[in-house]
């Protein structure tokens, strides 16, 4: 049986050389309170409500007139093509469920822990977003032979790390004419929010949110690799200051438990009474499918095979359950996943911007007897 964590302060590093407190610093109190994580209790519904889904604005969240707007695709084509929000939604309509991920979810659970926007495992969502094809598009702009990478580029701009500019992403040609892209002007079923992309946004099915650019304004073809900030610097999966890195790309497995009982209000430790308790959860991986979850009652000692439900669409989750014989006692509940690929999450996992953490879920619970 595993011991809860009593530790108050412990110090931590962010690779700059500085050590930190366990506290997190003001500056990541005030990202968290901008940026909203899904309870983890809404891993029960198969679609994420839209008010539980999780939200990450890097800089403001720009106001855009819906009548004024236009998308402008252009670069490398044939026909430089500007379109209204009417003439994107008059074109061929898809909605598909995806399950969306931020980059940086689990970094606030890493040790050292990094200096960002301070996520724990609640980063994620699953939602049914509607839009056009994105192919279709640059195939009608006429994409010329030298085109190599689609640049696109939001409405929200800010500084970081010294670096002003606009919040802007890039895809190979062959991802972005993938038929799963789409450029969403609704999500379940009602238009953008503000904060969710409105008027569009891009939708790239299995990579990890940063890919997903909101507030979208124009996509241009280029030949060369885009070194804009968020691209070149940002989302990379790196070991030490100063070197590249591997860049972010494609959701890796992972598995989050709805956390069973009741909690503690401050410590968020588990309350649950002795007995037959139905542990359950979501499991996904990016563009692979899940094939096995696994639970652990006793700290990652031993592991048992959970039951698997459907997946919900293509790039989304899969519900899994597992019958526990819950006895008085304290425990720590973990659970894992695996795909297709075969690959696995880890029981740790560190890099320098904490940067796709799917180290297994921990919860900490206590069993007591049912009251007579």
């Amino acid at each position: 049986m595993a011991q809860p964590h009593t530790s108050r302060f412990r110090t931590v590093g962010d690779g700059s050389g500085i050590e930190r407190s366990d506290n997190f610093t003001r500056e990541e109190v005030a990202l968290a309170l901008r940026n909203r994580g899904m309870p983890l209790e809404g891993l029960r519904y198969p679609i994420t409500p839209s008010g539980m889904h999780y939200l990450l604005v890097h800089f403001d969240i720009p106001r855009v007139d819906a009548a004024a707007y236009r998308l402008r695709v252009g670069g490398l084509v044939e026909h430089e093509i500007s379109l209204s929000l009417d003439e994107i939604k008059a074109r061929p309509a898809v909605t598909m469920p995806v399950t969306m991920e931020c980059a940086g979810n689990g970094r606030a659970l890493m040790t050292p822990r990094p200096i960002s926007q301070p996520w724990m495992g609640e980063a994620i969502g699953t939602a049914e977003w509607t839009g056009t094809p994105l192919a279709p598009l640059l195939h009608e702009a006429g994409l010329r032979p030298e085109s190599t990478e689609i640049v696109f580029t939001g409405a929200d701009r800010g500084v970081q790390d010294d670096s002003v500019h606009l919040y802007q992403r890039s895809l190979t040609v062959a991802e972005a004419t993938r038929e799963e892209v789409l450029l969403a002007y609704a999500m379940n079923g009602q238009p953008l929010e503000p904060q969710h992309g409105f008027p569009l946004r891009l939708i790239v099915p299995g990579w990890y949110g940063m890919t997903n650019v909101k507030w979208l304004t124009s996509i241009e073809a280029i030949d060369h690799e885009f070194s804009g900030y968020q691209q070149a610097e940002a989302y990379r999966y790196q070991t030490e200051s100063g070197e590249p890195g591997e860049p972010v790309t494609f959701i890796q497995p992972r598995a989050l438990m709805a956390p069973p009982g009741i909690p503690d209000f401050l410590t968020r430790t588990r309350l649950v009474e002795a007995g037959r308790v139905t542990l359950s959860g979501r499991a996904w991986a990016g563009r692979e499918q899940v094939t096995r979850v696994e639970v652990s009652t006793d700290g990652g000692e031993t592991w048992s095979d959970a039951a698997l439900e459907a997946q919900v669409g293509e790039f989304a989750w899969r519900g899994w359950s597992f019958e526990w014989d819950a006895k008085p006692g304290s425990y720590e509940l973990s659970v894992r996943a695996s795909c297709a690929t075969g690959a696995s999450q880890p029981d740790e996992m560190w890099n320098l911007q904490g940067m796709g953490n799917n180290a297994r879920q921990r919860i900490e619970v206590v069993v007591e007897e049912r009251p007579a």
